[in-house]
This record gives structure tokens, sequence and C-alpha cells, in this order.
């Protein structure tokens, strides 16, 4: 059967969603061009006319990954919710126990932009996305009334430094921590940085 003709964009997505999957079956060092052309069916000079490098292939890829979790985050923040459940659905999402998928992708993206200044760029813009988003619906939280916080931006730091911690633990150590304990501490932490109940008990219905 002969394949759909696409639009510049949407083959570009298609190739950047399979060059995410490639990624997270492979690892960056091992994915190839030609891995991702077998993946869809298309020859390797289809891949390189999109994006003239691997290396390019791969920075997009990630931004694309970067972008499609802030479009999942800005959506559970827009909600017409109360500022402390808006931030305990991101932050159960988010974490390695929630149903965020790709943690072993930003961890092979987070090693590998030790060495490639564009993919740092992105993890970077991500990081400083996350925690930005966090901080403003902690602070609404406060100016609310709804729990207290002297220092928002902290504690966004804070928390998602321990969600990507726990990651690391529960995707490259299987057996370290188990994923129940791994979600008791993120409840904990989340409650002792606002003064909030771990069990969401003091959230208005």
């Amino acid at each position: 059967m002969a394949r759909v003709r696409l639009s510049v964009a949407e083959r570009r997505e298609e190739l950047l969603r399979a060059a995410i999957e490639q990624i997270e079956a492979r690892g960056v060092a091992a994915v190839r061009i030609a891995d991702v052309a077998a993946a869809l069916g298309v020859s390797n000079a289809l891949v390189l006319y999109h994006f003239s490098t691997k290396e390019k292939l791969v920075a997009a890829a990630f931004a694309y990954a970067a972008e499609d979790d802030l479009a999942h985050l800005r959506k559970l923040l827009g909600r017409r919710t109360s500022a402390l459940r808006r931030l305990r659905a991101a932050v159960r999402w988010y974490a390695p126990t929630g149903q965020a998928k790709g943690w072993r992708l930003w961890i092979e993206g987070w090693a590998v932009s030790l060495r490639e200044p564009a993919l740092r760029e992105v993890a970077r813009d991500l990081d400083r996305a996350w925690k930005a988003a966090l901080a403003e619906v902690i602070a609404e939280g406060v100016e609310a009334g709804e729990f207290t916080c002297p220092d928002p931006t902290g504690t966004a730091l804070r928390l998602t430094a321990l969600l990507d911690g726990l990651a690391v633990q529960l995707t490259s150590y299987d057996g370290t921590v188990s994923r129940a304990r791994a979600q008791e501490w993120v409840e904990e932490a989340l409650a002792r940085e606002l003064s909030a109940r771990p069990d969401g008990a003091d959230e208005a219905p």
C-alpha cells in the first residue's frame, strides 16, 4: 500500500516521534539515522532532508518531547480548581510513580547534554519552565490562603530535585526504593513545604 503523502510539518512530527521511540529503546549513543528511517519504512535520505545530522535530529526530538510535557503541565495547572489540587495533580503526574512517560528518555538526555550544548539548552529550558510553572501556582495558593510557603521558587526547586532524583533511582537502580515508598516521600515533601496534610484531607471538596 502506498504511503500517504504528508505535509512537511506532519513528516517532521512523524520523524521526531519515531526518533523519541528509538532513543528510548536504544539510547542516544546507539541510535542511528537508519534506525529512525527503518521504523517508518522511509529512506535515510528523507530523514537527512529534514534533519541534516543525527545531532540535529536528537536535539529536535528532545525539544519536541519537552514541549509535549510542558503542554500537559499547562493543561493540569490551568484547571478551574484550587491551587493545591492543581499542584498535587502536576506533581503526581510528573513523579516517576505517576503517569508521566519518558523518564528513561530524559535520563539519557541529561547524560548526553554534558557533551552536547544544543541538547543541554533544551534540558535547561524545560527545567526552568517546570520550576517557574510550579512556583507560580504555589504563589497563587499562598495568595489565596490555601497554604503557607515563604519561598515558592525554592520550594519548586526542592520538589523537582526530589522528583528527578527519585526518577533516577526507580529507572536506573531497580529495587533500590519501591514505587509506593517513593510516592509517600513525594507526598510528605509536598506537605512539609506547604504546611498541608500529606493525604490531601485538607483540600476543600
